[in-house]
Protein backbone atom coordinates (compact mmCIF):
# COMPACT_ATOMS: atom_id res chain seq x y z
CA UNK A 1 0.00 0.00 0.00
CA UNK A 2 1.40 3.49 -1.14
CA UNK A 3 1.73 6.23 1.08
CA UNK A 4 -2.31 7.64 1.21
CA UNK A 5 -2.77 10.39 -2.20
CA UNK A 6 -2.50 13.68 -0.34
CA UNK A 7 -0.68 12.97 2.27
CA UNK A 8 0.52 16.16 3.16
CA UNK A 9 -3.19 16.82 3.75
CA UNK A 10 -3.93 14.36 5.78
CA UNK A 11 -0.94 15.22 8.16
CA UNK A 12 -2.04 19.25 8.10
CA UNK A 13 -5.05 17.61 9.66
CA UNK A 14 -3.38 15.17 12.05
CA UNK A 15 -1.30 17.75 13.16
CA UNK A 16 -3.54 20.34 14.73
CA UNK A 17 -3.07 20.23 18.50
CA UNK A 18 -6.11 20.09 20.28
CA UNK A 19 -8.28 19.03 17.56
CA UNK A 20 -10.30 16.75 20.18
CA UNK A 21 -13.12 14.44 19.31
CA UNK A 22 -15.98 17.62 19.63
CA UNK A 23 -14.24 19.51 17.36
CA UNK A 24 -13.12 16.96 15.10
CA UNK A 25 -17.26 15.54 14.90
CA UNK A 26 -18.22 18.56 14.35
CA UNK A 27 -15.99 19.15 11.41
CA UNK A 28 -16.53 16.32 10.13
CA UNK A 29 -20.34 17.31 10.00
CA UNK A 30 -19.49 20.13 7.92
CA UNK A 31 -16.76 18.45 5.62
CA UNK A 32 -18.18 14.68 4.88
CA UNK A 33 -14.60 14.19 3.66
CA UNK A 34 -12.00 15.65 6.17
CA UNK A 35 -9.57 17.07 3.23
CA UNK A 36 -12.23 19.54 2.22
CA UNK A 37 -11.46 20.80 5.46
CA UNK A 38 -7.81 21.98 4.50
CA UNK A 39 -8.94 24.25 1.27
CA UNK A 40 -12.03 25.63 3.10
CA UNK A 41 -12.21 29.11 3.42
CA UNK A 42 -11.64 30.38 7.38
CA UNK A 43 -15.69 31.46 7.68
CA UNK A 44 -16.68 27.64 6.81
CA UNK A 45 -14.08 26.45 9.49
CA UNK A 46 -14.74 29.03 11.95
CA UNK A 47 -18.44 27.71 11.43
CA UNK A 48 -17.45 24.33 12.15
CA UNK A 49 -16.14 24.84 15.54
CA UNK A 50 -12.43 25.64 14.80
CA UNK A 51 -10.71 28.71 16.66
CA UNK A 52 -8.27 30.94 14.93
CA UNK A 53 -5.41 28.76 16.64
CA UNK A 54 -6.42 26.06 15.27
CA UNK A 55 -7.35 27.88 11.72
CA UNK A 56 -3.58 29.08 12.25
CA UNK A 57 -1.96 25.57 12.53
CA UNK A 58 -3.56 24.44 9.40
CA UNK A 59 -3.17 26.90 7.15
CA UNK A 60 0.47 26.81 7.95
CA UNK A 61 1.48 23.67 9.47
CA UNK A 62 4.79 23.20 11.35
CA UNK A 63 6.87 22.38 8.75
CA UNK A 64 9.67 20.84 11.02
CA UNK A 65 6.75 18.47 11.96
CA UNK A 66 5.37 17.71 8.59
CA UNK A 67 8.64 16.86 7.10
CA UNK A 68 9.42 14.29 10.28
CA UNK A 69 6.38 12.72 9.36
CA UNK A 70 7.28 12.74 5.48
CA UNK A 71 10.29 11.35 6.13
CA UNK A 72 9.43 8.57 8.55
CA UNK A 73 6.53 7.59 5.92
CA UNK A 74 8.98 7.59 2.82
CA UNK A 75 10.92 4.55 5.52
CA UNK A 76 10.21 0.80 4.39
CA UNK A 77 7.24 -0.95 5.33
CA UNK A 78 6.25 2.22 7.15
CA UNK A 79 2.18 3.29 6.63
CA UNK A 80 -0.89 5.93 6.96
CA UNK A 81 -3.95 4.20 7.25
CA UNK A 82 -6.51 6.60 7.19
CA UNK A 83 -10.13 6.19 7.83
CA UNK A 84 -10.69 6.17 3.99
CA UNK A 85 -8.18 3.36 3.93
CA UNK A 86 -9.11 -0.47 2.88
CA UNK A 87 -7.43 -1.39 5.87
CA UNK A 88 -8.70 0.63 8.46
CA UNK A 89 -9.78 -1.87 11.21
CA UNK A 90 -13.43 -1.92 10.85
CA UNK A 91 -14.22 -2.37 14.49
CA UNK A 92 -12.30 0.49 15.50
CA UNK A 93 -14.38 2.45 13.22
CA UNK A 94 -17.53 1.66 14.71
CA UNK A 95 -16.17 3.14 18.55
CA UNK A 96 -17.35 6.88 19.64
CA UNK A 97 -14.63 9.12 17.97
CA UNK A 98 -12.31 6.84 15.78
CA UNK A 99 -8.55 8.24 15.24
CA UNK A 100 -8.73 10.32 12.21
CA UNK A 101 -5.74 8.34 11.23
CA UNK A 102 -3.31 5.55 12.10
CA UNK A 103 0.76 5.33 11.89
CA UNK A 104 1.66 1.56 11.17
CA UNK A 105 5.20 -0.03 11.45
CA UNK A 106 5.23 -3.60 9.69
CA UNK A 107 2.44 -5.35 8.02
CA UNK A 108 -0.48 -3.42 7.58
CA UNK A 109 -3.20 -6.38 6.40
CA UNK A 110 -3.20 -7.75 10.17
CA UNK A 111 -5.33 -4.37 11.33
CA UNK A 112 -8.60 -6.40 9.64
CA UNK A 113 -7.66 -9.70 11.29
CA UNK A 114 -9.57 -10.63 14.77
CA UNK A 115 -7.60 -9.43 17.11
CA UNK A 116 -7.86 -10.36 21.41
CA UNK A 117 -6.48 -7.90 23.33
CA UNK A 118 -3.65 -9.04 26.53
CA UNK A 119 -3.28 -6.67 29.09
CA UNK A 120 -1.76 -6.44 32.79
CA UNK A 121 0.74 -5.68 35.30
CA UNK A 122 4.29 -3.85 34.17
CA UNK A 123 5.47 -5.33 37.76
CA UNK A 124 3.51 -8.57 36.86
CA UNK A 125 4.91 -11.62 39.22
CA UNK A 126 6.51 -14.41 37.37
CA UNK A 127 3.04 -16.35 37.74
CA UNK A 128 1.29 -13.67 35.59
CA UNK A 129 4.24 -13.37 33.07
CA UNK A 130 3.83 -16.78 32.30
CA UNK A 131 0.07 -16.81 32.34
CA UNK A 132 0.93 -14.04 29.47
CA UNK A 133 3.07 -15.57 27.59
CA UNK A 134 0.70 -18.77 27.91
CA UNK A 135 -2.41 -17.33 26.73
CA UNK A 136 -0.72 -15.69 23.61
CA UNK A 137 0.72 -18.82 22.43
CA UNK A 138 -2.39 -20.38 22.47
CA UNK A 139 -4.66 -17.76 20.87
CA UNK A 140 -2.21 -17.11 18.47
CA UNK A 141 -2.41 -20.82 17.18
CA UNK A 142 -5.96 -20.78 17.40
CA UNK A 143 -6.04 -17.82 14.48
CA UNK A 144 -6.17 -14.96 16.39
CA UNK A 145 -3.72 -11.65 16.41
CA UNK A 146 -2.49 -11.03 19.93
CA UNK A 147 -3.27 -7.47 20.57
CA UNK A 148 -1.18 -5.35 23.54
CA UNK A 149 0.73 -2.04 24.46
CA UNK A 150 4.12 -2.74 24.05
CA UNK A 151 4.51 -2.13 27.85
CA UNK A 152 6.95 -3.95 30.47
CA UNK A 153 5.61 -6.80 32.65
CA UNK A 154 2.12 -8.31 30.86
CA UNK A 155 2.53 -6.67 27.56
CA UNK A 156 5.86 -7.36 26.48
CA UNK A 157 5.11 -11.17 27.41
CA UNK A 158 2.30 -11.44 25.98
CA UNK A 159 3.97 -10.17 22.20
CA UNK A 160 7.02 -12.47 23.19
CA UNK A 161 4.81 -15.56 23.53
CA UNK A 162 2.97 -14.77 20.63
CA UNK A 163 5.87 -14.62 18.31
CA UNK A 164 7.47 -17.74 19.63
CA UNK A 165 4.56 -19.28 19.16
CA UNK A 166 4.63 -18.26 15.74
CA UNK A 167 1.91 -16.39 15.76
CA UNK A 168 1.06 -12.71 14.50
CA UNK A 169 1.04 -9.74 17.21
CA UNK A 170 0.21 -5.98 17.19
CA UNK A 171 1.34 -3.28 19.58
CA UNK A 172 -0.05 -0.31 20.14
CA UNK A 173 2.22 2.43 21.18
CA UNK A 174 1.74 5.38 23.40
CA UNK A 175 4.66 7.26 21.48
CA UNK A 176 5.14 7.97 17.57
CA UNK A 177 6.37 5.40 15.88
CA UNK A 178 10.39 6.79 15.70
CA UNK A 179 10.74 5.85 19.18
CA UNK A 180 10.53 2.34 21.32
CA UNK A 181 9.02 3.12 24.72
CA UNK A 182 10.20 1.83 26.81
CA UNK A 183 13.48 1.41 25.46
CA UNK A 184 14.27 -2.30 26.62
CA UNK A 185 11.64 -2.90 24.40
CA UNK A 186 13.99 -1.74 20.96
CA UNK A 187 14.65 -5.51 20.33
CA UNK A 188 11.45 -6.68 20.95
CA UNK A 189 8.90 -4.20 19.20
CA UNK A 190 12.06 -4.59 16.06
CA UNK A 191 10.27 -8.73 15.85
CA UNK A 192 6.87 -7.34 16.10
CA UNK A 193 7.47 -4.78 13.35
CA UNK A 194 9.13 -7.98 11.37
CA UNK A 195 6.31 -10.32 11.04
CA UNK A 196 3.04 -8.54 12.82
CA UNK A 197 2.92 -4.54 12.83
CA UNK A 198 3.63 -1.39 15.11
CA UNK A 199 0.86 0.76 15.66
CA UNK A 200 -0.01 4.77 16.74
CA UNK A 201 -2.84 7.16 16.28
CA UNK A 202 0.27 10.02 17.52
CA UNK A 203 2.82 10.79 14.74
CA UNK A 204 6.37 10.78 14.72
CA UNK A 205 8.11 13.40 17.21
CA UNK A 206 5.40 12.55 20.07
CA UNK A 207 6.96 11.31 23.15
CA UNK A 208 5.21 9.09 26.20
CA UNK A 209 3.43 12.13 27.43
CA UNK A 210 0.96 10.25 30.46
CA UNK A 211 -2.34 11.62 28.77
CA UNK A 212 -1.50 9.23 25.61
CA UNK A 213 -2.16 6.31 27.45
CA UNK A 214 -5.55 5.91 27.85
CA UNK A 215 -6.18 7.33 24.15
CA UNK A 216 -3.49 4.28 23.59
CA UNK A 217 -5.84 1.86 25.69
CA UNK A 218 -8.94 3.15 23.87
CA UNK A 219 -7.19 1.97 20.63
CA UNK A 220 -6.12 -1.46 22.19
CA UNK A 221 -9.79 -2.65 23.07
CA UNK A 222 -11.36 -0.67 20.39
CA UNK A 223 -9.90 -3.37 17.51
CA UNK A 224 -10.16 -6.16 19.74
CA UNK A 225 -13.38 -9.10 20.11
CA UNK A 226 -11.98 -9.01 23.32
CA UNK A 227 -9.81 -8.15 26.03
CA UNK A 228 -8.03 -10.56 28.79
CA UNK A 229 -6.52 -8.75 31.97
CA UNK A 230 -3.76 -11.09 33.23
CA UNK A 231 -2.94 -9.28 36.64
CA UNK A 232 -3.47 -5.84 37.50
CA UNK A 233 -3.82 -3.75 40.71
CA UNK A 234 -6.79 -1.62 41.73
CA UNK A 235 -4.78 1.40 40.29
CA UNK A 236 -3.88 0.28 36.83
CA UNK A 237 -4.26 1.22 33.69
CA UNK A 238 -5.45 -2.30 32.68
CA UNK A 239 -8.54 -1.78 34.02
CA UNK A 240 -9.27 1.57 32.33
CA UNK A 241 -8.90 -1.10 29.02
CA UNK A 242 -11.20 -3.21 30.62
CA UNK A 243 -13.95 -0.35 31.05
CA UNK A 244 -13.11 0.76 27.84
CA UNK A 245 -13.67 -2.07 26.11
CA UNK A 246 -17.28 -2.97 28.43
CA UNK A 247 -18.34 0.58 27.37
CA UNK A 248 -17.18 -0.47 23.35
CA UNK A 249 -18.92 -3.59 23.17
CA UNK A 250 -16.37 -6.01 23.48
CA UNK A 251 -15.83 -8.77 25.98
CA UNK A 252 -13.77 -8.74 28.86
CA UNK A 253 -11.91 -11.66 30.75
CA UNK A 254 -9.72 -11.86 33.84
CA UNK A 255 -7.50 -14.54 35.26
CA UNK A 256 -8.12 -14.66 38.61
CA UNK A 257 -4.85 -15.00 41.44
CA UNK A 258 -4.06 -15.34 45.06
CA UNK A 259 -5.86 -13.44 47.58
CA UNK A 260 -2.44 -12.65 48.96
CA UNK A 261 -1.31 -10.89 45.62
CA UNK A 262 -2.15 -7.54 45.44
CA UNK A 263 -2.05 -7.62 41.54
CA UNK A 264 -4.78 -9.75 41.82
CA UNK A 265 -6.87 -7.40 43.31
CA UNK A 266 -8.09 -5.50 39.92
CA UNK A 267 -9.00 -8.95 38.22
CA UNK A 268 -10.97 -10.03 41.18
CA UNK A 269 -12.98 -7.17 40.89
CA UNK A 270 -13.79 -7.19 37.55
CA UNK A 271 -14.70 -10.60 38.22
CA UNK A 272 -17.36 -9.34 40.68
CA UNK A 273 -18.07 -6.60 38.40
CA UNK A 274 -19.21 -8.97 35.32
CA UNK A 275 -15.86 -9.87 33.88
CA UNK A 276 -15.70 -13.59 32.92
CA UNK A 277 -13.21 -15.64 34.74
CA UNK A 278 -11.21 -17.82 32.89
CA UNK A 279 -8.84 -20.47 33.66
CA UNK A 280 -7.08 -21.15 30.69
CA UNK A 281 -7.15 -19.92 27.24
CA UNK A 282 -9.34 -22.79 25.80
CA UNK A 283 -12.19 -21.27 27.77
CA UNK A 284 -11.66 -17.65 26.10
CA UNK A 285 -11.84 -19.77 22.31
CA UNK A 286 -15.01 -20.98 23.38
CA UNK A 287 -16.30 -18.00 24.83
CA UNK A 288 -15.19 -15.69 21.87
CA UNK A 289 -17.02 -17.55 19.02
CA UNK A 290 -20.37 -16.54 19.21
CA UNK A 291 -19.17 -13.27 20.55
CA UNK A 292 -17.14 -13.18 17.24
CA UNK A 293 -20.13 -14.08 15.14
CA UNK A 294 -22.13 -11.37 17.20
CA UNK A 295 -19.83 -8.54 16.41
CA UNK A 296 -19.51 -9.99 12.80
CA UNK A 297 -23.35 -9.78 12.01
CA UNK A 298 -23.50 -6.40 13.56
CA UNK A 299 -20.68 -5.28 11.37
CA UNK A 300 -22.74 -6.63 8.38
CA UNK A 301 -26.34 -4.69 9.76
CA UNK A 302 -24.21 -1.65 8.92
CA UNK A 303 -23.28 -1.95 6.13
CA UNK A 304 -26.84 -3.39 4.88
CA UNK A 305 -30.39 -3.67 6.26
CA UNK A 306 -31.07 -7.42 6.72
CA UNK A 307 -34.20 -8.64 6.68
CA UNK A 308 -35.89 -10.42 9.49
CA UNK A 309 -35.05 -13.71 9.04
CA UNK A 310 -30.87 -13.06 8.86
CA UNK A 311 -31.29 -11.30 12.06
CA UNK A 312 -32.34 -14.38 14.13
CA UNK A 313 -29.55 -16.34 12.90
CA UNK A 314 -27.13 -15.12 15.04
CA UNK A 315 -28.95 -17.65 17.35
CA UNK A 316 -28.78 -20.47 14.87
CA UNK A 317 -25.07 -21.69 13.10
CA UNK A 318 -23.21 -19.96 11.36
CA UNK A 319 -24.13 -21.94 7.71
CA UNK A 320 -27.65 -20.22 7.64
CA UNK A 321 -29.61 -20.16 4.41
CA UNK A 322 -28.40 -16.88 4.22
CA UNK A 323 -24.94 -17.35 4.66
CA UNK A 324 -25.01 -20.25 1.83
CA UNK A 325 -27.25 -18.39 -0.54
CA UNK A 326 -25.91 -14.92 -0.54
CA UNK A 327 -23.86 -14.05 -3.29
CA UNK A 328 -21.37 -11.94 -1.57
CA UNK A 329 -19.96 -14.88 0.26
CA UNK A 330 -19.86 -16.90 -2.48
CA UNK A 331 -18.06 -14.15 -4.45
CA UNK A 332 -15.63 -14.02 -1.68
CA UNK A 333 -15.39 -17.79 -1.29
CA UNK A 334 -14.21 -17.63 -5.29
CA UNK A 335 -11.56 -14.63 -4.03
CA UNK A 336 -10.30 -17.11 -1.71
CA UNK A 337 -7.59 -19.87 -2.77
CA UNK A 338 -6.08 -22.85 -0.70
CA UNK A 339 -2.99 -20.90 -0.03
CA UNK A 340 -2.69 -18.18 2.78
CA UNK A 341 -3.57 -14.62 0.95
CA UNK A 342 -3.46 -11.20 2.56
CA UNK A 343 -6.59 -10.01 3.11
CA UNK A 344 -5.90 -6.30 0.64
CA UNK A 345 -5.34 -9.04 -1.87
CA UNK A 346 -8.84 -10.64 -1.45
CA UNK A 347 -10.72 -7.53 -1.27
CA UNK A 348 -9.13 -6.86 -4.13
CA UNK A 349 -10.53 -9.97 -6.04
CA UNK A 350 -13.76 -10.23 -4.44
CA UNK A 351 -14.72 -5.99 -4.96
CA UNK A 352 -16.25 -6.45 -1.65
CA UNK A 353 -15.70 -3.19 0.82
CA UNK A 354 -13.10 -4.12 3.72
CA UNK A 355 -15.78 -4.16 6.47
CA UNK A 356 -17.61 -6.68 4.60
CA UNK A 357 -14.49 -9.16 3.60
CA UNK A 358 -13.53 -8.71 7.56
CA UNK A 359 -17.12 -9.06 9.42
CA UNK A 360 -17.54 -12.43 6.55
CA UNK A 361 -14.12 -14.08 7.19
CA UNK A 362 -15.08 -14.00 10.57
CA UNK A 363 -18.51 -16.21 9.41
CA UNK A 364 -17.07 -18.55 7.64
CA UNK A 365 -13.80 -19.03 9.97
CA UNK A 366 -16.80 -19.89 12.53
CA UNK A 367 -18.26 -22.20 9.95
CA UNK A 368 -15.50 -24.26 9.13
CA UNK A 369 -15.02 -23.01 5.57
CA UNK A 370 -11.70 -20.94 6.16
CA UNK A 371 -8.21 -21.12 8.46
CA UNK A 372 -7.03 -18.13 9.26
CA UNK A 373 -2.84 -17.88 9.25
CA UNK A 374 -0.39 -15.24 10.72
CA UNK A 375 0.02 -11.98 9.40
CA UNK A 376 -3.44 -11.09 8.67
CA UNK A 377 -3.99 -14.20 5.71
CA UNK A 378 -6.88 -16.56 5.14
CA UNK A 379 -7.18 -19.96 3.12
CA UNK A 380 -10.22 -21.97 2.03
CA UNK A 381 -10.62 -25.23 3.67
CA UNK A 382 -10.75 -28.43 1.31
Amino acid sequence: MPVPERAADWLKLILVDGLGPRRMSALEAAFPNPLDAVEASEAQLRQAGLTRRHIEQLRHPDQDRLERCLAWLAGERRWLITREDALYPPLLKRIPDPPLALFVAGDPNILVAPQIAIVGSRNATSGGLQHARSFAATLARAGLTITSGLAEGVDGAAHAGCLDAGGTTLAVAGTGLDRVYPARHRDLAGRIAGSGALLSQFPPGIGPLRGNFPARNRIISGMSLGVIVVEASLRSGSLITARLASEQGREVFAIPGSVHNPLSRGCHRLIRDGARLVETADEVVEELAPLARELAGEIEGLLAPAPPAAASGLEESASSPHMEGDPEYKRLLEALGFDPTPVDEIIERSQLTPAAVSSMLLMLELDGQVSAHPGGRYSRNA
